[in-house]
């Protein structure tokens, strides 16, 4: 029995590390004031109901790649590796490029990346968590060594400009991050992904979705959203989410430095916080300036974390989201 617990204590485990962030958001801007002068709706309405002031719309010109492909050149240099380092590309995205091939191969393409894997995860608002999970798995496996991994959304593509109630919510940008691996002691302690956890619920399908697609009827649709039972589930899934990542490791909500949820609105935000108990001051907001980016926020949230200087080494940080499907998890990092 000592010989076996010996064994284990010494075992190593590989862990997905993070080693750089990046950001981008469309120059275009479009504030609450912008929209209440062709719309019926306020600044004052959508800032109370959701938090959100402004949102960056891409460009005619700029598509989701171009998004990602930016935001992936300052996660690199932030990094302080080279694309030819790069042998795994992960976009998460529900607006790619064309319905195939994937965004990622045309971002791979792009930075001269010439080896490994690239694909698309497509899990609405919860893709980053669903695509993190996916590269962990990955790295940890040896099946890569060095991952980007993107969430890149011009969701203002598929939203119904004269639909007050959805278009307030979304913006355009892209955030990445760049994952290594390092060898822990399987506790913890380590630094890097601790673990992730995903679920889905596909009987809320129809409660946030599209109306079209290339096998009903060939478009791409706009968003359609019931809030309330969106916003009902969001508050309960991400909050238990958290929970189970915390249990399974061992911790407590006080033991999290950093809760980051994915920004779809104020309230949403509030609410999670407020079944977990959480201090909101430990909370990174960024959908007062950027909306809901979908599969991009959360990432987006990180880079303007870490660009502030906010995380620190060892820091305990908590990733929770939920997006149509119903899609869910979390994601619990070691700084």
């Amino acid at each position: 029995m000592k010989h076996r617990q010996t064994r284990q204590r010494l075992a190593k485990m590989r862990r997905s590390v993070f080693l750089g962030c990046g950001s981008y958001l469309p120059e275009k801007i479009v504030t609450n004031d912008d929209l209440a002068n062709r719309l019926d709706t306020s600044d004052e309405w959508i800032t109370q109901r959701t938090g959100i002031r402004q949102r960056h719309i891409a460009f005619e010109d700029e598509n989701t790649s171009d998004l990602a492909i930016e935001a992936a050149k300052v996660a690199l240099k932030r990094a302080s590796l080279d694309a030819s380092e790069i042998d795994l590309v992960i976009v998460a995205t529900a607006t790619p490029d064309n319905t195939f091939p994937a965004v990622a191969t045309r971002v791979q393409s792009k930075l001269g990346i010439k080896q490994g894997a690239a694909f698309d995860v497509q899990a609405a608002c919860s893709g980053f968590i669903y695509a993190l999970n996916t590269t962990d798995n990955m790295l940890r496996l040896g099946q890569a060594n060095k991952a980007l991994l993107i969430g890149s959304e011009c969701f203002s593509r598929i939203v119904d400009w004269n639909d007050r109630g959805t278009c307030v919510l979304f913006g355009d940008g892209a955030g990445a991050v760049v994952l290594g691996t390092e060898d822990g002691d399987g506790q913890n302690t380590d630094r890097g992904v601790l673990s992730t956890h995903i679920y889905a619920d596909g009987d809320y399908y129809e409660h946030l979705c599209t109306d079209g697609g290339p096998s009903t009827n060939g478009k791409a649709g706009v968003v359609k959203m019931e809030g309330r039972e969106v916003f009902k589930h969001a508050a309960v899934r991400m909050a238990e989410a958290v929970e189970t990542s915390l249990s399974r490791n061992g911790f407590l909500i006080g033991d999290v430095d950093w809760l980051v949820p994915h920004q779809a609105n104020m309230r949403i935000m509030d609410s999670v916080a407020k079944k977990l108990s959480i201090e909101k001051s430990k909370i990174i907001v960024t959908v007062d300036q950027q909306a809901n980016t979908s599969a991009a926020t959360i990432p987006l949230a990180l880079a303007d974390a870490e660009s502030k200087g906010r995380f620190c080494s060892g820091d305990l940080i908590s990733l929770t989201a939920m997006g149509g499907g119903f899609t869910w998890g979390s994601a619990l990092v070691r700084w």
